[in-house]
């Protein structure tokens, strides 16, 4: 299935079908400044639609404000942890409020990028091997010998963090002290992994089960390779590539291997599958899943939506189009 296949349709809805509209945005998580403007920018393309939308900063609102303030559908522009992890999910669920993306269970196993890792093992989709380091189960000697099992460079990263906090490449022994110091100070397992050396691409998903579409592929190429935080937010150093020009049948083979991805997460709405190219096998080997992908000046959903001839505001209206519940509230169905 090609991201021009089944193009899902612009505008689904006039803005006033969807009723009051909650843009969460900002959080607790280490990523509030980047869910911060993702939402504006939403809130903004929302209204601009005639979508009666208002911002909503979980970190200053008791959730419960969302059904007494009479809000019937909710944007998650949140990132990370209790916005992205399954947490703000299930309150939404009890309040009967349809939201945007994942739901509760893809959304909790997609935050982890080690259970993500297992469930792809488990399907047969490539990922690169990886050490997992639990706090308190782990010493110096430990931590000196997994470039042992994964060789260098290696990567080290919070086993639950996105925007690339916490990540360090570290290219020997002697650094993996500090790299996994640094990740530790921000989830209590840290992921070790194999470095694949080659090109490194993402590839957005829109729509839910069947229905599902890949988007184009996007190319990174970052200063030195280090598509670090501030390469990825605030500098305009890094170069996106789309169309990415990869090989003939790369594309596809890509898109269709994010698609099986992110269906057997049992993820919904859109998402953001990242992925680097061994250079020399040319084989694909998929990093993480986004359930929700940023929605900043430098985010690559939109980037490719507009590859694909979708605006960002009519993308806006349709991931909010496709806002719905785990479970029918009094019912016990999907």
């Amino acid at each position: 299935m090609t991201s021009h296949a089944q193009r899902p349709t612009p505008n689904a809805q006039p803005g006033s079908d969807f009723g009051k509209v909650a843009v969460l945005m900002g959080g607790h998580s280490a990523e509030r400044e980047v869910s911060l403007m993702s939402g504006s920018g939403v809130l903004k393309a929302l209204q601009s639609k005639g979508v009666d939308a208002h911002a909503f900063d979980p970190a200053e609102r008791e959730l419960v404000e969302l059904k007494q303030k009479g809000f019937q559908r909710c944007f998650i522009a949140l990132h990370g942890r209790f916005g992205e992890d399954g947490t703000v999910q299930g309150a939404l669920e009890l309040l009967g409020i349809p939201y945007t993306g994942s739901g509760v269970m893809a959304s909790s196993i997609a935050i982890d990028k080690v259970m993500t890792k297992r469930v792809w093992i488990a399907e047969g989709i490539p990922t690169p091997k990886f050490t997992l380091l639990r706090r308190e189960s782990y010493t110096r000697e430990t931590i000196r010998c997994v470039p042992d099992d994964l060789g260098l460079p290696v990567i080290v990263k919070p086993a639950r963090e996105g925007s690339s906090i916490g990540v360090a490449k570290v290219k020997g022994y002697s650094e993996m002290q500090n790299a996994v110091e640094q990740a530790a100070a921000l989830d209590s397992d840290v992921l070790c992994e194999q470095f694949i050396s080659g090109d490194e691409v993402t590839c957005p998903v829109l729509g839910t089960g069947d229905s599902a579409v890949a988007l184009p592929v996007i190319r990174i190429v970052a200063p030195e390779g280090n598509y670090d935080y501030q390469n990825k937010y605030f500098t305009d150093d890094t170069k996106y590539i789309v169309p990415c020009g990869l090989p003939a049948g790369e594309e596809q083979a890509i898109q269709d291997l994010v698609l099986r991805a992110y269906r057997v997460l049992g993820c919904r709405g859109w998402g953001r599958v990242d992925v680097m190219i061994d250079g020399a096998t040319r084989k694909p080997y998929l990093l993480e899943i986004n359930t929700s992908p940023g929605m900043t000046g430098h985010s690559l959903v939109p980037m490719s939506a507009r590859a694909a001839g979708i605006s960002y505001e009519d993308l806006c209206v349709q991931l909010l189009a496709l806002a719905s519940l785990d479970q029918q509230k009094g019912t016990g169905k999907k």
